[in-house]
């Protein structure tokens, strides 16, 4: 009886040992792959799980994700949930998610021509219908610095400011009048008392807050293009584009290997968030 109890004592002696050997081998696994995620450039911080369909960051390092549940969540910074809004699908599928404001926050919905206005608890406040103010083709929108909303009508091209109500209180000239070839943008921020439109096949265009065109920037087939202080970053020949404004200066960040196959990549706040199908890959930039 006393040896056959001895036995049992020894292998599950034997099993511990193997059970904290598997599980060292797997700390040390997750040690070198965070490791091997790292170069000169980039470092890894650290990955929030989750599946979603659309993702985008503000200035204060906030995180806003979209799940497939139509579910919008605010994330901060450690990733700790602190917001949500449950309706997003009532309107269709969502377009787009500007944080550029993250005290409001904008969901537009293309096929609707619908714009819902958030505040910074994700609360709703209204919602804007571009139809009913004659406004029939937009593909970017953004917020203003005076809480107010830009908009690129491309029937007229035109850029527009509108109220929350959707009144018009500002358009600018034709800019088939003053640009050849007429770029249509794709991005729009508000930012240092500028406004940003950019255009894959032209470059950056800066307009001043009365609709005045003040410089272009030649920047073509840029992509998940971001403005942050006087910062315009961009990803190209899978490169980072880092350009800035103050010293007229243009730095290209190769991408190291082991950042793919993300479906969207935001570089902000100095570091680099990738949208992936496991959840959001977060970088440093060193």
């Amino acid at each position: 009886m006393i040896k056959q109890h001895a036995i049992h004592i020894l292998i599950l002696f034997v099993f511990t040992n193997m059970l904290a050997c598997a599980q060292s081998n797997k700390i040390n696994a997750i040690t070198e792959n965070s490791t091997a995620k790292s170069d000169s450039n980039f470092k890894y911080n650290k990955t929030i799980v989750g599946t979603f369909t659309l993702i985008n960051i503000d200035e204060l390092g906030n995180i806003y994700c979209v799940n497939k549940s139509g579910q919008l969540k605010k994330l901060n910074s450690n990733g700790d949930s602190v917001a949500v809004f449950n309706e997003v699908k009532k309107y269709g599928k969502i377009s787009y998610l500007d944080v550029s404001n993250p005290l409001k926050i904008l969901l537009y919905y293309k096929n609707f021509s619908t714009v819902v206005v958030l505040d910074r608890f994700l609360s709703f406040r209204n919602s804007i219908n571009f139809r009913k103010q004659n406004i029939f083709k937009v593909h970017s929108i953004a917020t203003s610095y005076d809480n107010n909303i830009w908009v690129f009508d491309e029937q007229y091209f035109k850029l527009k400011k509108i109220n929350e109500v959707g009144l018009e209180l500002f358009e600018s000239t034709d800019w088939r009048q003053i640009f050849n070839p007429t770029p249509i943008p794709t991005f729009i921020v508000d930012k240092n008392n500028f406004v940003y439109l950019y255009d894959e096949q032209n470059g950056f265009y800066i307009f001043d807050y009365y609709g005045s065109f003040k410089n272009k920037l030649p920047f073509i087939g840029w992509q998940h293009v971001a403005v942050e202080g006087n910062t315009l970053y961009g990803f190209a020949n899978n490169s980072l584009q880092k350009y800035d404004l103050k010293k007229l200066n243009l730095s290209s960040y190769k991408l190291p290997p082991f950042i793919n196959n993300y479906s969207n990549i935001i570089a902000l706040n100095g570091k680099l968030y990738l949208h992936k199908d496991v959840g959001i890959e977060i970088y440093d930039i060193l």
